[in-house]
C-alpha cells in the first residue's frame, strides 16, 4: 500500500499544479475580454516632423541561414524609413558558404544606398546574445529592432511600432507573430494554433494588468538604454529573451504589446525542426525560472498577483512534466481506483480536476474564434483542432519534460538553431536541406514504448474491477497513444 500511496499523492500534486495553472489561464482570458474595452490614446512621434524622427537600428542574427536568407534581406530593404534615419546590421555568425553569398547580397543593397553592414564575429560566444551584444555596442540607434531570419516584416511596421517609445518608460515594443504556412501540415497547423494562444490571450492578458510579459526573441523593438540598463544580453539560458525581458521589467521598464500588428513567419515544417525549438523554448525557461525566482518574489515594486502571475509564466515549460506525470500514472491509478474500493470518494472529488481541461477548452475557443470568427461550423472544426493539438502536445510531453529538468537541474548545453526551409505550400520539398538532424535520438524510442504503454491503458479499461471495465480514462488515453504515436513515427520518418 505504501507504493499506492506515494503514487496517488504524485499524481494529485501533479494534478492540483495543472489547474493552479489552469485558473491562471481563465484569469488571463477575463484580463484579455476586459482589455478589449479598453480605449487608450498614446502619445506618439510626429512622422511628418522630420527631427522627431527617432534613429532606429535593425538586427539580424544568423547563423547557416541558406534557404532564407536572401528573401530575408530582400524583405527588410523593403522596409518604409527614412533612410537617414535607419540602419541595419546582419549579424553574421555562420560557418558555411551563405558567409560569401551574404557578403555579395549587402554589397548589391549598400551600392543602392541602402545603411547595411555585415558583422562577423570568430567564434559563437554567448550564440544569439552574443551576436546581439556584439552589434549593439556599435549600433547607432536609439531603437533596436530584431527579426529573425525566417521573419517576414511588411513595409510599415517600424512606423507602426516605432511610434510608441514616445512614452520614455516603455523599453520594448513587441508584435504578434503570424504564420505564412499555418495550413502546410497538421504540424504547423498545431504548432499555429499553439502560438496564437500565447499571442493573443497570454500576451494580451498580462500586458493588459502590468503582468510581466517577454519579448519573444524577434518581431520586437528595444530601447536601447532598456538593454543597457537591464545588464545587457546574457548567453547563460537558451532564452535570452525570456531573461532579459525579466531584467528589464525588474528595473520598472515597461513592455507594449501589439496584438494588431503581425509579424509573418515560417513555422517549422519538420518534426525534428519543431523538436529543436521545442527543446530550446522549454529548456530555457526552466533555466529562467531558475535565474529569476527569488529576483521576482524579492522585489518590493511589484504586487503579489504580478509576482504569481511571473512565477507560472516562468514554469510554463515545466507544465509538460506534471502533464507526463498525469498521463504515466494514470494507469496504475486505474487499477488502484478499481482494487481499493474504500478510495472512491478520494475519486470522486479528483473528478474536479477534469475542469482544468473544460478551462483550456474555453480559453483556446476564445482565441480560434476570434482568427476564425464564430458559429456552428466553426465551432465543431475547433473542437476537431483542439482534440488534434492536445493529442500531439501531450505527445510532445516525454521530449519537453527532459529539457525542463535539465534546465532546472542547470545542465548546460548548446543554443541549436531551428533549421529554416523557405516553404510556403505542400508543393514545396524541405527533404534536401542540408541543416536537418540525420541521426534518431534515444528519446524517440521511449516515445514509442509510451505509444504502447497507453495502449494498454485503453485495453485496461475493458478488464479492471469486477464490473465490466472502467471507461472513465478511455478518451485521455487514446489521446496519448495518438499524440506519442504521432510525435514517434514523424521523428522516424522525420516527414512534416
Amino acid at each position: 500500500m505504501i507504493i499506492e500511496a506515494i503514487i496517488v499523492v504524485i499524481y494529485s500534486l501533479a494534478l492540483l499544479l495543472i489547474f493552479l495553472y489552469a485558473l491562471a489561464q481563465l484569469n488571463l482570458l477575463f484580463n484579455y475580454l476586459s482589455s478589449k474595452k479598453n480605449t487608450e490614446t498614446t502619445n506618439s512621434y510626429d512622422f511628418s516632423n522630420p527631427d522627431e524622427i527617432p534613429f532606429v537600428t535593425i538586427q539580424l542574427p544568423v547563423y547557416n541561414e541558406m534557404y532564407v536568407m536572401e528573401r530575408l534581406l530582400n524583405n527588410i530593404a523593403l522596409i518604409d524609413y527614412p533612410k537617414d534615419k535607419l540602419e541595419i546590421q546582419v549579424l553574421d555568425d555562420s560557418t558555411d558558404e551563405t558567409v560569401d553569398t551574404t557578403r555579395n547580397h549587402i554589397a548589391e543593397l549598400k551600392a543602392k544606398g541602402i545603411d547595411i553592414q555585415h558583422i562577423t564575429r570568430t567564434n559563437r560566444s554567448g550564440f544569439k546574445a552574443g551576436a546581439l551584444k556584439e552589434g549593439l555596442k556599435i549600433a547607432k540607434g536609439e531603437f533596436i529592432a530584431i527579426f529573425d531570419a525566417d521573419f517576414l516584416p511588411k513595409k510599415d511596421w517600424l512606423k507602426r511600432t516605432v511610434l510608441f517609445f514616445k512614452d520614455e518608460n516603455i523599453g520594448v515594443v513587441q508584435t504578434r507573430w503570424g504564420h505564412i504556412n499555418r495550413n502546410y501540415s497538421v504540424l504547423t497547423k498545431i504548432q499555429a494554433f499553439a502560438l496564437d494562444a500565447h499571442f493573443t490571450l497570454e500576451q494580451v492578458g498580462r500586458n493588459s494588468k502590468g503582468h510581466f510579459i517577454n519579448f519573444n526573441g524577434t518581431a520586437g523593438v528595444w530601447r536601447k538604454a532598456c538593454i543597457i540598463d537591464a545588464g545587457n544580453w546574457e548567453g547563460d539560458t537558451l532564452t535570452e529573451d525570456l531573461d532579459l525581458s525579466y531584467r528589464a521589467q525588474l528595473k520598472n521598464w515597461k513592455f507594449k504589446y501589439l496584438e494588431d500588428v503581425e509579424t509573418p513567419a515560417e513555422l517549422p515544417v519538420v518534426i525534428s525542426a519543431a523538436r529543436t525549438q521545442q527543446f530550446r523554448w522549454n529548456k530555457g525557461g526552466a533555466e529562467n525560472f531558475r535565474k529569476m525566482m527569488w529576483k521576482v518574489l524579492k522585489n518590493k515594486n511589484i504586487s503579489a498577483k504580478t509576482k504569481v502571475h511571473g512565477l507560472l509564466h516562468l514554469l510554463n515549460s515545466t507544465m509538460f512534466l506534471n502533464i507526463l506525470i498525469v498521463a504515466v500514472l494514470s494507469i496504475p491509478m486505474l487499477y488502484i481506483k478499481n482494487e481499493y474500493a474504500h478510495l472512491k470518494p478520494y475519486f470522486f472529488v479528483m473528478s474536479f480536476f477534469v475542469i482544468s481541461t473544460v478551462i483550456f477548452f474555453g480559453c483556446y475557443w476564445v482565441m480560434y474564434r476570434r482568427m476564425y470568427g464564430g458559429g456552428f461550423k466553426n465551432f465543431i472544426n475547433y473542437i476537431g483542432m483542439f482534440f488534434v493539438f492536445f493529442s500531439i502536445a501531450m505527445g510532445f510531453s516525454l521530449h519537453n519534460s527532459i529539457a525542463v529538468l535539465e534546465g532546472h537541474l542547470g545542465k548546460k548545453s548548446e543554443f541549436v538553431r531551428t533549421p529554416k526551409f523557405n516553404i510556403n505550400t505542400i508543393t514545396d520539398s524541405w527533404k534536401k536541406n542540408k541543416y536537418l538532424k540525420k541521426t534518431v535520438s534515444i528519446h524517440i524510442v521511449f516515445e514509442g514504448i509510451l505509444m504502447l504503454y497507453f495502449a494498454f491503458g485503453m485495453y485496461s479499461a475493458f478488464v479492471v474491477g469486477d464490473q465490466g471495465g472502467d471507461f472513465g480514462l478511455f478518451p485521455f488515453h487514446l489521446m496519448l497513444f495518438i499524440g506519442f504515436g504521432y510525435v514517434f513515427i514523424k521523428s522516424l520518418t522525420s516527414k512534416a
